[in-house]
């Protein structure tokens, strides 16, 4: 992307001219800066271009940042990142946003490296990566032998002995294969069930591999290698399934 557009939901200047002079001096463009659930809605869907929104969660003392985020979830096709800034400890208030699953969830005062890297973080595994899932809708698709993975307009497809592991990575899972890395909007535990427990297997709460793929296993060091010198973790819990793998003495 060149220039990336923030809107900003704020309702104290103060608060929001800092943040706008923050973003400006790194080469951020603040497009508009509602300071209402009202106007940021109008914003949001207005003629605006608009990449990230940066929401206050209280507005004039009421939650209406976390309203404000459930509505514009409500339409998968006009999703955009969103990150929670807040003076709020409450932790209802923390559970309510979370269920909005932001990119990230800062405190006030804001400190301005954790705000850029926040944004830059947000804006790269939403628009980077162009086969991330916006909607139920563009969901995997898996057969037998097969997935179709969103990239762009298309669907690409995917042989599964093709992949390597799969990694889960705050909602999203990066899908490894010998030549590609796709990154898809959904849980480790729902793709894992739509996998073949034969050959997929979970090696660690946030991996699963293809037992194809493995050229060694290290217990002692918790490790096992991958083809195309990858690896991954093997944490106690799963050195089970050693087990199940056709192995000498």
């Amino acid at each position: 992307m060149d220039q990336i557009n923030v809107l900003i939901v704020e309702d104290i200047p103060a608060q929001s001219k800092k943040l706008t002079k923050v973003l400006e001096e790194n080469g951020y463009n603040v497009v508009a800066i509602a300071t209402t659930f009202k106007e940021a809605l109008a914003l949001f869907y207005g003629a605006i271009k608009i990449d990230i929104v940066i929401i206050d969660i209280f507005l004039n003392g009421v939650p209406d940042g976390i309203a404000f985020a459930e509505t514009i979830n409500t339409v998968p096709n006009a999703a955009k990142p969103f990150v929670f800034l807040t003076s709020s400890t409450d932790r209802q208030i923390f559970q309510r946003a979370k269920l909005t699953q932001p990119f990230s969830y800062l405190m006030k005062p804001f400190n301005e490296l954790e705000i850029l890297y926040a944004i830059e973080m947000a804006v790269e595994k939403f628009y980077a990566q162009q086969n991330v899932f916006l909607s139920k809708k563009e969901n995997t698709v898996i057969t037998d032998d097969h997935l179709f993975i969103k990239k762009g307009k298309s669907l690409k497809k995917v042989q599964l002995l093709d992949i390597v592991y799969i990694e889960v990575e705050e909602k999203y899972c990066n899908i490894i294969t010998e030549k590609e890395k796709f990154v898809i909007m959904i849980s480790l535990t729902k793709i894992s069930k739509l996998l073949n427990p034969n050959i997929f297997t979970k090696t660690h709460r946030n991996y699963i591999v293809n037992s194809k793929k493995i050229e060694e296993i290290v217990p002692a060091d918790n490790l096992i290698m991958l083809s195309s010198n990858h690896h991954v973790p093997l944490s106690e819990k799963y050195k089970t399934m050693i087990k199940n793998l056709h192995t000498l003495k």
